[in-house]
Order: structure tokens, then sequence, then C-alpha cells
């Protein structure tokens, strides 16, 4: 009998052996309109049956609620999955849109402890530094999550939109297992210094929004005009008026390889993304979101679709002509501190 679970890679020198593509859980809660929890549920299952392990969410999806809405499933597999979570963007209850980031070594003490509570575990296999506050110190930081390594309630560290110097500065602290940034078609900023430093230091690479939050996919032209009230996309530069209409005229040849594979735009644009591997020498474990069944199922046969050159000649132009920031504010990123 055909095993027809994707293959495995080691997140990581020394890393947990997870899938070749993992589930980015944060829709399933937040961000994305409303979510049918049935068939969320019903996804988590397919995945991991699918041979997808890494299950990847945050503190402030849902303001804790993705992490509790994890907990069952977690519990139910916990020796079959890596479980990755994230701390340092802190919210208010009396400002919707406050975004703090704190990374302090008291706040990380507190974030971790209401995690583990929050995902019904006792150990968080994959713990995340979501975005860097420069006015504290990195190695006070890192420092800390060290300890709670040490102390047994973490197993694993990663961080989020550093860049490559900073990749360094907290490797020379505690190997960082993973590094996960905004990767894909219409991002690659994290070409610029933070990949070749993972490269060199074997950190894996965690692209997350592989499918420029469904952009890529063709599920929307104007995120203003078609998804539904709350969702956050709406308020992203590239995915509405101008900006839109100008970045949907790129997806031309990735429509174009698709059909020649007969394989869909989502899947052309993970393919891309999972082939940076061999491009840049490192592992690379993207993490697309879904909540249904069927676009799990899609996403995962994106890892068996291999890319000719001319293929990848055709789409390598495609970042450079993006119109739009990723972000409204683009202050937290790595970006702005390259």
């Amino acid at each position: 009998m055909t095993d027809d679970r994707i293959t495995t890679v080691e997140l990581g020198d020394g890393g947990p052996r997870v899938g070749v593509q993992g589930l980015g859980c944060m829709g399933m809660s937040e961000f994305y309109g409303p979510t049918d929890e049935r068939s969320a549920r019903e996804t988590l299952e397919t995945a991991l049956a699918a041979g997808v392990t890494l299950f990847d969410t945050a503190d402030i999806y849902g303001s804790g609620a993705n992490e509790t809405f994890l907990a069952p499933f977690a519990s139910a597999h916990r020796d079959e999955i890596t479980l990755a979570t994230k701390f340092a963007i802190e919210r208010r209850d009396d400002d919707p849109h406050y975004r703090g980031v704190r990374n302090d070594p008291a706040y990380i003490r507190q974030a971790v402890e209401a995690s583990l509570r929050r995902l019904g575990t006792d150990v968080i296999d994959l713990y995340y530094m979501h975005r860097r506050d420069p006015a504290v110190p990195f190695a006070e930081s890192v420092g800390a999550m060290a300890e709670l390594v040490q102390q047994g309630k973490v197993k694993h560290l990663g961080l989020s939109e550093v860049t490559g110097a900073e990749l360094r500065e907290a490797h020379a602290v505690h190997p960082i297992a993973a590094l996960q940034s905004e990767w894909s078609l219409f991002s690659r900023d994290a070409e610029r210094s933070a990949v070749p430093a993972a490269a060199e230091l074997g950190v894996a690479l965690v692209p997350y929004s592989p499918l420029g939050r469904g952009f890529l996919t063709g599920a929307f032209t104007d995120a203003a005009k078609e998804l539904p009230d709350g969702d956050f996309r709406a308020y992203q530069p590239r995915f509405t008026g101008d900006n839109a209409r100008k970045n949907a005229a790129l997806l031309e040849p990735v429509h174009k390889i698709a059909a020649a594979h007969g394989a869909s735009a989502a899947q052309v644009a993970l393919a891309w993304v999972q082939q940076r591997a061999q491009v840049h020498h490192l592992t690379v474990v993207p993490i697309p979101g879904t909540r249904r069944s069927s676009r799990l199922l899609e996403n995962v046969a994106a890892t068996r679709l291999v890319l000719s050159a001319g293929e990848l000649a055709l789409l390598e132009p495609i970042a450079g002509q993006v119109a739009g920031d990723r972000y409204p504010d683009m202050s937290n990123t790595a970006t702005a501190r390259e």
C-alpha cells in the first residue's frame, strides 16, 4: 500500500522532524471572517492524516482563543505533532486596534505560562518570539527563552520577522531551530539577509502567508470590496484599490503555469516556496493556513509539484513589481530594520 503522506524534514539542526509543509491555524479563530469550528476541526485531522505535523498558532490569535481551540486536538495527538506558538504581541481589551510588542524577560515568563495553560500541555515544542522590540537587549530576551528550555517548558526556540544580523546574534545565545518570515511570490524581503543567515546557521525557514493571504490563489481581487466585514486583509495596502488591480495582473504567469500542470494557482505558488529549499540550500517548511479539508489536501499536493527552470524564470520578476507594503504599518517587521 502506498503511503500518500508528505515527506518529512528536520526543522533546523537538531530540531524536530516534521512534515515538509505545516498548517497555520490563525484563521481558524480570527482575522479572516466567520469560522465553522466543526469544519476547522475536521481540517486538523485531515492535515495529520496527510502527514502535516507542524501546527502553528500564537497567543495573539483570538487573544488566546486559537490556542484554546487547538488544545483538544493537541491533547489527542500529542506524540504525533509538533506544536508551535508565539509570544510578544500584546493586545488590550479596551482597545481592539492596539498592538504592542513586549520582549522583556518578565513578560516572556508570564506569556509562556499562559500559553501552556491554554494549550493544555506541559511543554511547547517550538516557541517563537513573534516580533522584536529593539529597545530590549536581544541577549536578555533570548536568554529568557533559553531558560524556558532549561526548565523543560519549551523544547526548541524560534524567531519571527528578524534580520540576518539579529538571527546570528540570537543563535549565539541559544540555538534557534526555525525562523518564521513572510515569504512568497509576492514577498521576498527575507532573502535580503535572513535567508542567507539561516542557511549559514542551519536554521529552518518557516514561510508564513506563502499564498499571499489568499491573493495568489485568486480567491479575491479586491479585499475591501469582496471580503466580509472584519477581514483584516481589507486594511493591507497591496490587496485593495489600484494596488490590487496592478497586483492581480502580475498573476498571469502563475495561471499559465498552473494550466500547463493541471494544477491550481495555489499549488504553483506553494511549489515555488517549497523549491526555495534547493535554491537557497536550507530547510523550508511553509505553513499555509486553511479552514477547509479540501484546500488542505490541495495544498499538500503542491509538495509533489516540481516547477522547471523555465517556469521559475517566469515567476522570478513578480515580487519586484508588487505594489503596496505587506502591512499598513511596517515598523515592527524585519524590513524596517534592514
